[in-house]
């Protein structure tokens, strides 16, 4: 293979998610930070970069379905390839993603966006009553709903606080990058 079809731009986007992505397992042993982790700003990270929107999905759903089995691994003892919230995860990622990729240059209003689309998607989807368990908790209604949501709070304070500080050092450090590295830009915009 020449060094030509080497794409490597798309090398350092899926070594960069997948590096920031192994945070999500000091959460593991420092559950203090429990929900403070990147997942959000990688997403949204993966949506805007990847000039092939393809990659983007696969490298992010991809780096997220292993880091879950082997959290999922850590909590119970057992290697499973499928937990509870594996489906909603996915869909939370991918519309992430989805967003990300309709940002076509970084802007104050495209940076609130990245900062707060993460957070919201999650905060919206993983707390309807009947995902993750939740509906022992809280009745299949709106006030149930409103309930999980109020509940929630706090630990998508975490998430948001995690995705402000890994959105910084991705969006940053990429852009950084890219001005010293010429093999790093591209001459489309940033999404197509």
């Amino acid at each position: 293979m020449s060094l030509k079809k080497i794409d490597t731009r798309n090398i350092v986007l899926a070594l960069v998610i997948v590096a920031i992505a192994a945070v999500r397992l000091l959460t593991l042993k420092y559950q203090v930070w429990s929900n403070f982790t990147p997942v959000g700003a990688l997403a949204i990270f993966g949506g805007v970069y990847f000039n092939q929107k393809w990659k983007a999905y696969a490298v992010i759903l991809l780096t997220f379905f292993v880091s879950d089995v082997i959290i999922n691994h850590s909590y119970t003892g057992q290697w499973s390839l499928w937990s509870s919230d594996t489906f909603w995860n996915c869909v939370c990622f991918s519309i992430t993603v989805f967003i990300g990729s309709q940002i076509k240059k970084l802007t104050i209003i495209n940076s609130a966006v990245i900062l707060f689309a993460p957070v919201t998607v999650h905060w919206l989807i993983m707390d309807l009553p009947w995902i993750n368990g939740a509906a022992s908790l809280y009745p299949y209604s709106v006030l149930g709903y409103w309930e999980a949501l109020v509940a929630a709070l706090p630990f998508e304070k975490n998430m948001f606080l995690g995705d402000a500080v890994f959105g910084l050092i991705l969006f940053g450090g990429f852009e950084l990058a890219k001005s010293k590295y010429t093999v790093l830009r591209t001459n489309h915009k940033l999404a197509l």
